[in-house]
């Protein structure tokens, strides 16, 4: 299924931004992200390229949750706080579900460094939509 769901995302933004999706469970998401071009002026890892992993993250997860042929899963809101920061290597992030409702998904998510640093910590919440037949 991780295969299936990093085929889907290739041609995307998500691949433009170089995430992997690399493990799930019944309640939790992994996946990585290279800090490379994704700075802003200052050299720093751009706070938006996190909040990008992280909602994806979490997208990710609640597409892996739901019957894709019937639902849309569909980003509501996402607030973010940045901890310390990187300038290289890669990022690791882990989404865990909070709440598994009908019509929405709540996901904590932390995103680390390569060496286990904490980077950020965001809270996502997912729509569920069923498609129009």
């Amino acid at each position: 299924m991780i295969q299936q769901l990093n085929d889907l995302c290739k041609g995307t933004f998500i691949s433009f931004l170089g995430i992997e999706f690399l493990e799930y469970g019944n309640d939790f998401v992994e996946a990585r992200m290279p800090v490379d071009n994704k700075l802003q002026p200052m050299g720093l890892l751009h706070g938006g390229a996190s909040l990008a992993l992280a909602e994806t993250i979490a997208s990710g997860g609640s597409f892996l949750l739901v019957d894709p042929e019937k639902y849309d899963v569909l980003g509501l809101q996402v607030s973010g706080n940045h901890i310390s920061s990187v300038s290289e290597g890669m990022l690791y992030a882990r989404a865990d579900i909070i709440h598994r409702g009908k019509k929405t998904h709540i996901w904590d998510v932390k995103i680390k460094s390569e060496n286990g640093k904490l980077i950020s910590v965001t809270r996502v919440t997912m729509m569920i939509v069923k498609k129009n037949t």
